[in-house]
């Protein structure tokens, strides 16, 4: 064995726990500080509801799970948002000249289109500046956005 690589060793090296216990064992460390030990340890010490909490890990948990519930509420309230039939036309981003056609119909929610569409194609048809394609484009659109859009019938 080379001389005078290895640490120096402690038969009598002591341990100080935070709850105050010490004992003494062997190590390269004088003295050895521990913050929990089977004293004051729930599983060892029979307190099962005693939590142990080193540097705040029980709070930080519970801040990531109060901060996932947060999130699932903001987007279920997005979603709901999204779907709602008091959503602008002008939202939609169709375009000045369809957006002003129905604003001139007197349909400027999402809700009062479904209503007039609900009637017939014919009958949206029928607002003076809102064609065809205007009428696809915007069917289109609310189905992508997850609205319950009627099927075109027949006249």
């Amino acid at each position: 064995m080379k001389p005078d690589i290895h640490p120096k060793y402690y038969p009598d090296a002591r341990v100080i726990c935070a709850c105050g216990n010490t004992w003494t064992t062997g190590s390269t460390k004088k003295e050895i500080r521990v913050e929990i030990c089977s004293k004051c340890h729930p599983f060892y010490s029979g307190e099962s509801q005693r939590i142990v909490d080193i540097e705040g890990q029980v709070d930080r948990f519970y801040k990531k799970l109060q901060a996932r519930e947060d999130f699932e509420a903001s987007k279920q309230a997005r979603e709901k948002a999204r779907k709602s039939p008091e959503r602008p036309i002008a939202e939609l981003e169709l375009g000045a000249r369809p957006t002003e056609a129905l604003a001139k119909g007197g349909i400027t929610t999402v809700g009062q289109f479904l209503e007039k569409l609900a009637e017939g194609e014919n009958a949206v048809l029928s607002i003076e500046g809102f064609g065809r394609k205007s009428l696809i484009d915007l069917k289109k659109k609310l189905r992508s956005l997850g609205y319950e859009v009627p099927e075109a019938t027949v006249a």
